[in-house]
């Protein structure tokens, strides 16, 4: 049994943290050729609809770029570490096209532009023990996407770890190349962190929605749960 838990250390520096996990079981998640328009096609419209979060002239200024960076100072990180969330509608705001990856992460990062959410996803298989969002003792063993040397976690940094090491550093991040979505992923957890009320509301909104496009897709029964400090943890296998 796995569990994807949320650490008191972790509700010290945001006491109305919230969590939104699903699970998948049992998924194909091969890159089919006849799919590929219909995910260049959902991510086309996503980054459309993510212009109606960029309101203000100077990039910065939207409220979610503002919060989640604002989030970000409230813990240690590495110079530049920025939302995963600010990433893609930098994207956005630079008119860059997305291209499709493998289904899973086409529909989390449509989900994420449509919403203005950060969404990231784990293969449970991968993972060594139970996923933890806690702060970092400093040192966890972490190798980032495209990278061949470690780049170990800083103290006090905010991250998920398993009992391997980390696994994505300060909240969404960066992502690990050990347990990150592949086409022979079977098994998965799907993730969105929000902070304050505002952003769960939002995060509640992006996950039914990511939940009704991971079923129709994949044509199966997934599992859905909200991580707090009053339910800080969720079986996820």
């Amino acid at each position: 049994m796995k569990k994807m838990i949320i650490d008191p250390t972790f509700f010290q520096v945001f006491p109305e943290g919230q969590v939104n996990l699903l699970v998948l079981n049992g998924i194909d998640n091969q890159i089919k050729e006849s799919d590929e328009q219909y995910f260049y096609d959902l991510l086309q419209k996503s980054a459309k609809e993510a212009h109606n979060h960029l309101t203000e002239d100077t990039f910065t200024d939207n409220e979610v770029i503002a919060e989640w960076r604002e989030a970000f100072r409230q813990f240690k990180t590495k110079k530049g570490a920025r939302s995963s969330i600010e990433a893609l509608l930098k994207r956005v705001s630079q008119d860059r096209e997305f291209h499709p990856i493998n289904p899973l992460v086409d529909i989390y990062n449509s989900i994420s532009l449509t919403f203005a959410v950060p969404c990231g996803g784990e293969d449970i298989e991968t993972i060594e023990g139970n996923l933890v969002l806690k702060k970092a003792t400093g040192g966890e063993s972490f190798r980032p996407l495209g990278a061949e040397d470690d780049a170990p976690a800083l103290p006090e940094e905010i991250i998920h770890a398993d009992d391997k090491g980390a696994i994505c550093r300060s909240l969404n991040w960066r992502e690990a190349q050990r347990t990150m979505l592949t086409e022979n992923t079977k098994h998965a957890v799907l993730v969105i962190e929000s902070i304050k009320p505002r952003q769960s509301k939002q995060a509640d909104l992006a996950m039914a929605a990511m939940k009704q496009l991971v079923e129709d897709y994949f044509q199966i029964k997934t599992t859905a749960h909200v991580l707090n400090q009053e339910q800080p943890e969720a079986i996820i296998v």
